[in-house]
């Protein structure tokens, strides 16, 4: 089934993403974690794949296990910075012939050491060159991502957004954002994509704090806001109890989306059952 059609029902759905062993000895926990969380039956899993593409045949297999072992829709990851197009067009193949039809399509991050090489003759800069490669070769769904406090590369919020808008030009069926950690910069978002014909499903993405060390992580490396009775709250909690805290908080950023109209959002619970088993849980009797 594609994102698109389930996002277009009529209906308050939730969505999780997992990642891929990043060597081959861990790769049956991280099988065994996945398949916990596609049994939650979530609407889709959405299946990350590491830089440079290192990844990329873990993210395959897990995508493919949990469509066709437990039925649930799989949203596969691709990137392309400083990929070939040979190569692309190799992955692009091996997802079509695996059977998935969903795509996340993504620059990636630059790794360090290529950051300042000359990206003058890369075969791919922008999340956008991919979307027009896949869009050309094979009837897929091809989702991208989004970012309500700007991309940390993009001079400001307005240049940011023209970006977004030849991303989706290019051929994006929907968006997921990066997470965020307060509701009003996702509305105040959606109402700038509006205004420039942004007019596909945008997803709220959200990330539930489950240890101290996220903080941390969540404003170095994405630049993310996070209220500051939050951080202190996270701060002087005893580190038992901070996953119960940030579920609690991710749970009542989702229940007013729900309340504010929006009908899919998508969990970075990562490799955590336990964390998708509580979002769903806190969310008994609204969801389905």
């Amino acid at each position: 089934m594609k994102i698109i059609d389930l996002l277009t029902e009529n209906k308050l759905t939730i969505s999780f993403e997992v990642f891929p062993p990043k060597t081959e000895t861990n790769f049956e926990s991280v099988k065994q974690a996945t398949e916990e969380i596609a049994t939650l039956k979530p609407a889709f899993m959405s299946v990350t794949y590491g830089a440079g593409g290192g990844t990329s045949k873990y993210t395959l297999d897990i995508a493919k296990d949990i469509k066709h072992n437990f039925g649930v829709p799989s949203l596969a990851h691709l990137t392309c910075v400083s990929s070939s197009k040979e190569t692309v067009h190799q992955r692009i193949e091996d997802i079509l012939s695996a059977g998935i039809t969903n795509i996340m399509a993504l620059r990636g991050d630059i790794p360090k050491e290529l950051q300042n090489r000359d990206r003058s003759k890369w075969d791919y800069n922008y999340a956008t060159d991919l979307i027009k490669e896949i869009k050309a070769r094979g009837d897929f769904c091809i989702g991208g991502a989004c970012y309500p406090e700007k991309h940390p590369e993009s001079k400001n919020k307005e240049d940011d957004i023209l970006h977004l808008k030849e991303k989706v030009d290019a051929g994006c069926d929907f968006l997921t954002t990066q997470m965020f950690f307060d509701n009003a910069l996702y509305y105040n978002f959606l109402d700038d994509a509006k205004k420039v014909g942004i007019n596909v499903p945008i997803m709220p993405g959200i990330m539930p704090i489950t240890n101290k060390v996220q903080i941390e992580r969540a404003i170095s490396l994405s630049g993310s806001y996070i209220p500051q009775k939050f951080v202190d709250e996270i701060e002087n909690a005893e580190a038992d109890s901070v996953m119960d805290i940030g579920i609690e908080y991710a749970t009542e950023q989702i229940i007013d989306l729900f309340k504010n109209g929006v009908k899919n959002v998508h969990v970075y619970s990562m490799n955590k059952p336990e964390v998708a088993r509580k979002i769903l849980v806190n969310l008994k009797g609204i969801i389905d």
